[in-house]
């Protein structure tokens, strides 16, 4: 974890001097990028989108995870900041990805919300077909142990899982549009 996560952290954790020290040291590179990023919004509507993306980082510091990199969380609250200021003042907003693909980059390994919409789509399974997803698919069961497990020949197991399968992607193509 860098110094900005472990100050995040444990201001989060109700560390007072560590919010104090996570805002001062953030707020130099927040001031240097809403610059940057306002181009002409001038000095003084600078300072109030700083403010504003300050205000932010306060009310919703609660969402950062911790572990997770403080960087892209942060820059991305700037991004809309100086996005709705420019919105704002009526002129034509772009946001070239390419300045931000440093940032944006995803670490490698798992998708960390994976599990939690694995989770949420089985969930809406009827009890028997979600164990049977859940014991082969998550869990590695082979069908003979699941059909022993549930009281089901084999065969019953495949046929019961198919129809699991084909209900989870009903609920996925509903759920997508």
């Amino acid at each position: 974890m860098d110094d900005w996560s472990s100050l995040l952290a444990e201001a989060n954790a109700g560390d007072s001097r560590a919010y104090t020290a996570f805002l001062r040291t953030i707020t130099p590179v927040l001031r240097g990028i809403v610059r940057a990023r306002g181009g002409g919004l001038g000095e003084a509507v600078c300072e109030d989108v700083l403010q504003e993306v300050l205000l932010a980082v306060h009310l919703k510091r609660h969402t950062w995870q911790v572990g997770s990199p403080v960087r892209p969380w942060l820059y991305a609250i700037v991004r809309y900041k100086v996005v709705d200021a420019l919105r704002a003042r009526g002129g034509k907003v772009e946001v070239q990805i390419e300045d931000f693909g440093d940032v944006l980059a995803a670490e490698p390994g798992p998708d960390p919300t994976e599990a939690a919409d694995m989770a949420k789509m089985i969930g809406l399974l009827d009890d028997r077909s979600g164990r049977l997803v859940r014991m082969i698919g998550i869990e590695g069961a082979s069908v003979a142990e699941v059909g022993k497990a549930l009281n089901m020949t084999e065969g019953a197991v495949r046929v019961a899982l198919h129809r699991a399968f084909k209900t989870l992607a009903d609920l996925r193509e509903r759920h997508i549009r």
